[in-house]
């Protein structure tokens, strides 16, 4: 448990910043984006915590709408001491906005990364004897398919990193009663595929047998992995869309493109699963005699979340006292992982937990007619001052988490060590 004087402070830097995390939140809300080009998003962040008095790299690690924040305070005998991250997403979706709460989970880590300050400066000026640590609050841009996380791993965004968290909104109608958030949430990897068909232009009605139909390539695939679906694993997922699929009805469709992910609960399961949906595709350009080709798009990891992580963060948000953010009835209760189905989609926090211990927690939000994730309803639900509330919470158990893992050395060590043994385990299947 974290030493109360120390959650005090956490609490503390948050209520004091209450109003400065809500003008974030609602101008991200009120104005949403679409992968890297979240520059609105990204300027307001950045200026937000000038103000507030830190340094901040931007743009960072080559991306025009990432950002790097830091605050460190060095160790008795000057050590850098460990290093925790809070990624900040903003990206939203094309037409229906924040449907996916980046608002929430960009506020949450905000919200942790002032706490998490405030209790390393607390500490550096008591004069005491803690190690030294560094707390980063880190802009990743483009989650919504684009992948932003993958070109942070790649630039060393998470080099060094002794854990990395971030929580995420979901449909509070999903949770049992009295329950608002979920600890322990593996999420589904998933393989993505732009395919291309190739066939030969015609008059659809004067010469039609001088035509290779594109579009019957397509449809043919899609049939060809409906069918695909009776021989496929219940938590398994395949899903696409025609992006394009011929100009006229008169035009026999020369060139067409589909779109398609494809999701299991281990990255070795999603590519094995990939394979046997590109065998659809590869059938379906021969019975036309289209030519096909395709492109790889982001591949994102299922989650692999620290069961240390997860259950540090729930004992924070069950027995802390409501503090000033929210009374009891918005704080609720946190699950283990009840149910087990509460959020089946994929993020690239996955991919980051490959590279460092994750937590990934997902806390509930009233939407109207318990709208989903993706839906417009969501949209509105992710607006509300009671959804701001509980993302605070969320923020404030977040930071006494990463304070754990910054000053104490056993809990600090068995995160690390638990991590390595479920890499060999994820690396082995």
């Amino acid at each position: 448990m974290t030493d109360p004087t120390i959650a005090t402070t956490i609490a503390d830097a948050i209520q004091t910043n209450k109003d400065e995390i809500a003008l974030v939140n609602n101008h991200i809300h009120s104005n949403p984006e679409l992968a890297y080009l979240e520059f609105t998003a990204h300027s307001t962040l950045v200026h937000s915590l000038r103000r507030l008095g830190f340094t901040v790299t931007s743009p960072a690690y080559g991306l025009p709408t990432s950002f790097e924040a830091e605050y460190s305070t060095p160790g008795p005998n000057g050590e850098q001491g460990r290093l925790i991250i809070f990624n900040a997403e903003y990206d939203a979706l094309p037409e229906i906005g924040h449907a996916c709460g980046h608002n929430l989970i960009a506020s949450a880590s905000l919200a942790a990364f002032l706490g998490v300050a405030a209790a390393l400066k607390k500490s550096s000026s008591s004069g005491g004897h803690q190690p030294g640590g560094r707390v980063r609050l880190l802009g990743t841009p483009a989650e919504e398919g684009g992948g932003g996380k993958l070109k942070l791993i790649d630039a060393g965004a998470y080099r060094d990193c002794s854990a990395c968290l971030m929580v995420h909104p979901g449909p509070q109608a999903k949770l049992p009663p009295g329950i608002t958030a979920v600890s322990y949430v593996r999420m589904l990897a998933n393989v993505k595929y732009r395919v291309y068909f190739s066939g030969r232009e015609a008059h659809a009605s004067i010469s039609p047998w001088e035509g290779i139909n594109a579009l019957d390539a397509v449809c043919l695939s899609y049939n060809a992995i409906s069918m695909l679906r009776q021989q496929m694993r219940p938590e398994e997922r395949v899903h696409g869309v025609f992006r394009e699929a011929g100009t006229r009805p008169n035009i026999t469709p020369a060139d067409c493109c589909v779109e398609y992910y494809v999701r299991s609960t281990t990255r070795k399961g999603a590519e094995e699963l990939g394979k046997r949906v590109l065998k659809c595709f590869e059938g379906a350009a021969l019975a036309t005699g289209c030519a096909w080709r395709k492109e790889d798009m982001s591949p994102y990891y299922d989650v692999r979340p620290s069961k240390k992580l997860c259950k540090a963060w729930m004992e924070a948000m069950n027995s802390s006292p409501p503090t000033a953010t929210a009374t009891a009835e918005e704080t609720g209760k946190v699950a283990w992982e009840d149910p087990k189905d509460f959020f089946q989609g994929s993020t690239d926090m996955g991919n980051v937990c490959y590279e460092c211990p994750g937590f990934h927690g997902v806390f509930g939000i009233e939407t109207e007619e318990g709208a989903a994730n993706h839906t417009k309803g969501f949209t509105k639900g992710a607006g509300t001052k009671e959804s701001f509330e509980r993302a605070l919470e969320c923020g404030r158990a977040m930071a006494e988490v990463g304070w754990r893992v910054l000053v104490d050395e056993e809990f600090a060590e068995g995160v690390r060590r638990e991590w390595e043994g479920d890499m060999k385990d994820a690396e082995g299947r």
